[in-house]
C-alpha cells in the first residue's frame, strides 16, 4: 500500500510545485505590465490627441471604422455628451434602407470627390458612403456599445431619430447587410473584393465604389465584424425589447458557416475571398496562400476559433512580421499582391503589405482573452516603441525602410494602442 501512497504524493508536489510556479510567472508579468513606463507613456500621448473626432489631423471627414477604435480612449477626454452627439449623427444621416455612411464632414469641406448625401436630420453636415466596405454598419453597433459600456447612458438606444429609436436604427442596419450584402449560396456577408479589411479594389480607378468592374466576395473580415456587432447589440439591449430576428441563431450560423467555408483547417489560417461573380486575378495566382492579418484578428476577437488555432494564427502573424526588417503582426498581408494582379496598390504600400497599428494592436485584447498574455505584452512592444520613437501616430509603416506614413496624428492608432494597454493592465491589476 506503499507505493501508491508515495506515487500520490509525488503527483500532488508536481502539480503544486508547478501551479506554484505559474503563480509567480503571472505575478513578475503582472508586476512588468505594471511597472512598464512606457505604457504610461503612450497612454498619455493617446489621450492628447483624441479630442477631435476625425480620423486624424490630417483629415475632415469622421469615419465610423475610426471612430468606433478610439471612442473609449475619448470617453477619457471628452464630455460624454459630445460623444453621444456624435455617434447620434451616423444615425441621423442613415439610409432609408438602414445602410450607415462612412464618414461624415461638416458641409462646407464636401469637396472630396465622393458621392455626398444629405439629412434633414443632420444640417450642415453632408456624408459619404465607401461602397466597396462593408464594415459600417458593424462599426457603429460596435461603438454604441462601448459607449454604453463606458458610460452607463443606455437612454441612447431610446433615444429617437425620426420616427425610430436607436435600437430599431441599429437592426435596421442589420436588415440592410441581409438584403443587399448577404451571400445566399455561403450563408455569409459578401463585399466588394478588397485587400483584407481594406477600401479599395484592385482595378485602376476610383476604387472606393462599386462599379461594372466589381467582383463580389466573401471575406472573414466582414463576417468577423458582424457577428461581434450582433454580440454587442444583445449584450446591450434590455431583455424585454423585442427583436425583428433572432440574430443570436443567425450569429451561431454566420460562425458555423465561417468554419465551414473560409477557415482552412490544415494551413490553420484563413481563405482570403470566395468569388461570387468571378476573380479579379489571374487563373494561376495562388491567392490562398496569402496571410490576412486584420481579418484574422477580427476572427480571433470573434471567438471564431479554438485557443490552439488562436496560438497558431499569432504564431504565423509573428513569421509574416519576421520576414521584414521593420515589421510587427499589424503586416497587413504577406506576401502582398504582386502589381500585376492588383495596379490599383503597389506592393509593400498602404493596405498592401503596409504595417498598420490599427490592426496589430487588436490582436492584443484577443490574446489576453485566451489568456495569451506573455505573448500579447511581448507584441505589444514593438509597436509602442515604435510610436514613442517617431514621435506620433501614424497611419502606417514601410516594413522594409520602416517609415511612417499617411497622417501623424492617426487617431485609430492611438485609440487601438490605449485599449491595448488598457486591457494588459486589467489583466495586471487580477494577477
Amino acid at each position: 500500500m506503499k507505493r501508491p501512497l508515495l506515487l500520490f504524493s509525488a503527483v500532488f508536489c508536481f502539480l503544486h510545485l508547478n501551479s506554484t510556479a505559474q503563480v509567480a510567472d503571472r505575478t513578475a508579468l503582472a508586476k512588468s505590465i505594471r511597472s512598464d513606463s512606457r505604457l504610461d507613456t503612450i497612454q498619455a500621448r493617446a489621450i492628447q490627441l483624441l479630442t477631435g473626432f476625425s480620423a486624424g489631423t490630417s483629415y475632415d471627414e469622421v469615419w465610423i471604422r475610426d471612430f468606433n477604435t478610439f471612442i473609449k480612449g475619448s470617453l477619457k477626454i471628452q464630455p460624454k455628451e459630445k460623444v453621444r452627439t456624435m455617434l447620434l449623427m451616423f444615425f441621423k444621416i442613415q439610409g432609408d434602407d438602414g445602410n450607415i455612411v462612412d464618414g461624415v464632414v461638416d458641409s462646407a469641406k464636401a469637396n472630396g470627390g465622393y458621392k455626398y448625401r444629405y439629412s434633414a436630420l443632420l444640417p450642415g453636415w453632408a456624408a459619404h458612403k465607401n461602397t466597396v466596405e462593408t464594415d459600417q454598419e458593424f462599426s457603429l453597433v460596435q461603438a454604441v456599445k462601448k459607449y454604453v459600456d463606458l458610460t452607463g447612458d443606455v437612454s441612447i438606444l431610446f433615444e429617437r431619430v425620426g420616427a425610430k429609436t436607436i435600437l430599431q436604427r441599429m437592426e435596421d442596419s442589420f436588415a440592410y447587410i441581409l438584403k443587399d450584402r448577404w451571400s445566399e449560396k455561403y450563408g455569409l456577408v459578401k463585399g466588394a473584393t478588397t485587400v483584407d479589411w481594406g477600401d479599395v479594389q484592385p482595378e485602376k480607378g476610383w476604387g472606393v465604389a462599386i462599379n461594372e468592374h466589381t467582383k463580389w466576395s466573401v471575406d472573414i473580415y466582414d463576417n468577423a465584424m458582424f457577428v461581434i456587432a450582433i454580440n454587442d447589440f444583445l449584450a446591450m439591449k434590455p431583455k424585454a425589447y423585442q427583436t425583428q430576428k433572432d440574430w443570436s441563431a443567425l450569429a451561431a450560423t454566420i460562425k458555423a458557416n465561417v468554419r465551414k467555408h473560409l477557415w482552412m483547417s490544415e494551413a490553420q489560417k484563413y481563405r482570403p475571398h470566395l468569388y461570387l461573380n468571378g476573380s479579379p486575378f489571374s487563373k494561376t495566382f495562388d491567392e490562398d496562400k496569402i496571410l490576412y492579418s486584420g481579418g484574422s484578428v477580427c476572427a480571433v476577437l470573434a471567438g471564431f476559433n479554438t485557443k490552439k488555432e488562436v496560438e497558431n494564427i499569432n504564431r504565423q502573424l509573428l513569421a509574416a512580421a519576421s520576414k521584414e526588417k521593420h515589421a510587427t503582426i499589424g503586416f497587413t498581408v504577406y506576401p502582398p499582391y504582386p502589381e500585376s494582379e492588383f495596379p490599383n496598390m503597389l506592393p509593400y504600400s498602404y493596405q498592401n503589405g503596409g504595417d498598420w497599428t490599427w490592426f496589430g494592436g487588436r490582436m492584443i485584447k484577443g490574446l489576453v482573452d485566451y489568456g495569451l498574455v506573455k505573448e500579447a505584452y511581448a507584441e505589444l512592444i514593438p509597436m509602442v516603441d515604435r510610436a514613442i520613437a517617431r514621435k506620433g501616430f501614424y497611419e502606417w509603416y514601410n516594413v522594409q525602410t520602416g517609415e511612417p506614413k499617411g497622417s501623424g496624428d492617426f487617431r485609430g492608432e492611438a485609440g487601438v494602442l490605449f485599449d491595448a494597454v488598457e486591457s494588459l493592465r486589467q489583466w495586471a491589476a487580477k494577477n
